[in-house]
């Protein structure tokens, strides 16, 4: 399927244009580009010239959009968000920095707004939300350019001025698609907004499928994380018993405390940690699994009919142990007097 121009259909045929790293003319300066550093030092350098070109990308959009268009000056207060999500919101240390830039040096470029489809002198951020947001924080008009522009022109401007950027997660671009097929949008209009092709978008739902919304909200953004380990962590919570632990793992103070990447983390060794349904050849032997919900002591249970065998493993494994076999008269107590209550009716 042929890729779609950037935008396309925001402008007129004569303003449409596509955002792509031209082929160097030079057979020279192509040889540069294609070698460009080797080992680590290159890997970084090569990383850096990416995300320089795709700021620069950002910038070309923004920039043509804004020719033939007047710039004006918005009271934020009028500025709703764009009525589909396309971050997990936080104030991060890129946002403060944000704040800081525009305090000392102004709003450089502007955000993209429509008038708003249902309220009267109000309008709807297609993409610049963080930058509205900065504005409002320092008590400043927000410059913008207003466009009229239909709902698939608007999460199209949305998705393709975040992609250019790339300051975007995975998973927040996952949940973006996710909202956009909750919306009703074709897949087309999801994989233009996107910028990606149909597997991608397929895997990215797929995850949103298996990890429910209440859960994924726990994480936030966890930017340094990627598309194998989302997915890999959505096929483990593809299980209905496995995510209601999570759920009571995801209130624990210990993992609300930690950063989003950390969270990830915490959540990713949780789920490997944990056994799911035992195999049929350990149900046939009578082999079962116990263990507490914040994994401080796990046990191996058997039972043969001859005999019966508890071991137990993980953190609090050796003491929970002592304790049983310091007990073991008091425990054999209260089973008698169990069964003598039983015995009787009592």
């Amino acid at each position: 399927m042929a890729r779609k121009n950037i935008l396309a259909g925001l402008m007129d045929d004569e303003k449409k244009f596509t955002v792509v790293n031209p082929e160097p003319a030079d057979p020279v300066e192509r040889q540069s580009v294609t070698y460009k550093g080797l080992g680590a030092l290159g890997a970084v350098t090569r990383s850096i010239d990416a995300l320089a070109a795709r700021a620069d990308a950002a910038k070309a959009i923004e920039q043509r959009l804004a020719e033939g268009e007047v710039v004006v000056d918005l009271d934020p207060e009028t500025i709703e968000d764009s009525f589909v999500t396309d971050r997990l919101m936080q104030m991060d240390e890129q946002f403060h920095e944000l704040v800081e830039a525009i305090r000392q040096r102004g709003q450089d470029s502007p955000i993209l707004v429509r008038p708003h489809p249902l309220k009267e002198g109000r309008y709807q951020i297609a993409f610049g939300h963080r930058r509205a947001r900065a504005a409002r924080e320092l008590g400043r008009s927000v410059r913008a350019i207003v466009k009229q522009l239909d709902d698939r022109d608007h999460v199209i401007a949305q998705g393709q001025e975040n992609s250019a950027r790339a300051d975007l997660s995975f998973i927040e671009r996952t949940m973006f698609a996710y909202r956009l097929d909750q919306l009703g949008f074709d897949r087309e209009t999801i994989m233009s907004a996107l910028s990606a092709d149909k597997t991608t978008v397929s895997k990215m739902l797929s995850v949103t499928k298996r990890i429910d919304a209440d859960i994924l909200a726990t994480i936030e953004a966890a930017r340094a994380i990627g598309r194998d380990r989302w997915h890999d962590l959505s096929t483990r919570l593809d299980d209905g018993q496995v995510r209601d632990r999570v759920r009571t793992y995801v209130r624990l103070d210990d993992y609300l405390d930690a950063e989003p990447d950390r969270r990830f983390e915490l959540l990713e060794k949780f789920v490997s940690d944990r056994p799911t349904k035992p195999a049929p050849s350990q149900r046939a032997s009578g082999l079962q699994t116990w263990q507490r919900e914040d994994g401080s002591v796990k046990a191996r249970i058997k039972d043969d009919g001859k005999q019966f065998t508890i071991a137990l493993r993980a953190m609090d494994a050796t003491a929970f142990g002592n304790y049983l076999a310091s007990n073991l008269d008091r425990l054999y107590e209260a089973f008698e007097e169990t069964k003598d209550i039983q015995k009787n009716g009592d």
